[in-house]
């Protein structure tokens, strides 16, 4: 399972990847190995604000349909419109081409409270 240890994580299996004030948001090599084959991504539009812990979308798999949840508050500036025609990039770069939506974070001291690479290993040990 492929941890990136410079991302920050949620229990929920989004990754987080800090750039100034923004973050990028994508979910886990975990989270789409347990998924299957996604066939769909459903993304909020730019300006959409975000609460921590609140749903900003989903991911449809031939499995499943699971819920994306904010690691941090803040308004969506990127949406990754690739997604949309290829969903399954999820599957096969889950941390490079198939980051879902850049937030513009109202405060960046909300990452301090997600996992860090060795914490999420331990939580997904556990699972």
């Amino acid at each position: 399972m492929n941890v990136p240890k410079e991302l920050k994580y949620t229990d929920e299996h989004e990754w987080v990847r800090v750039d100034g004030a923004k973050a990028y948001i994508g979910i886990t090599d975990f989270a789409q190995s347990e998924l299957g084959d996604i066939v769909f991504v459903e993304l909020p539009e730019v300006g959409t604000k975000l609460e921590q812990g609140a749903s900003f979308g989903s991911v449809e798999s031939v499995k499943t349909v699971s819920e994306l949840y904010a690691p941090v508050s803040g308004t969506v500036v990127e949406v990754n419109q690739t997604l949309e025609d290829s969903p399954e990039l999820v599957n096969e770069a889950p941390y490079e081409a198939a980051w879902m939506i850049v937030v513009e974070m109202d405060d960046p001291s909300q990452v301090a409270d997600l996992l860090d690479g060795a914490k999420y290993e331990a939580h997904i040990s556990e699972e």
